[in-house]
């Protein structure tokens, strides 16, 4: 018995849209990423891409739980000296919601080519509309 190596040519790319809302942040992040890389499909193959697109609606919906709207922040830097900024996740959510539900995914994907070439299949959006209705995406319950 052979095992099993999945080609990128082989694998069949579906798209799938979630609603954000009233999700837990991490929990659709942890599954988000899942589909992304492919790993809900029976021939899964660590180092090729099989997973699918995924569209996410509603992200000014998502929820957090504990106290993480006051503690947790987002720092960037732009290598100068004193360019440290720090974002709560309060205003994240206000300002830039996509940012913290990619900032989620990202966090769970490999740090590699493979995990940026699966990051770019991730599309998020604020309200309930989508410019991918032509892929006809289907409906994922979470």
């Amino acid at each position: 018995m052979k095992t099993y190596m999945g080609k990128k040519d082989e694998v069949e790319r579906r798209w799938f849209v979630v609603d954000a809302s009233n999700k837990v942040l991490g929990r659709l992040a942890s599954q988000i990423a899942l589909k992304l890389r492919g790993k809900d499909r029976p021939f899964f193959t660590p180092h090729v891409d099989m997973g699918d697109f995924v569209v996410v609606i509603n992200a000014e919906k998502v929820k957090v739980t504990g106290r993480k709207l006051d503690q947790k922040f987002y720092y960037r830097h732009s290598g100068y000296l004193g360019g440290l900024k720090i974002t709560p996740l309060k205003k994240m959510l206000e300002t830039k919601p996509e940012e913290v539900i990619r900032h989620a995914v990202w966090g769970m994907l490999p740090k590699n080519r493979l995990g940026r070439q699966l990051f770019k299949k991730l599309k998020v959006y604020r309200g309930p509309e989508h410019p991918h209705v032509a892929q006809q995406p289907k409906v994922w319950e979470i």
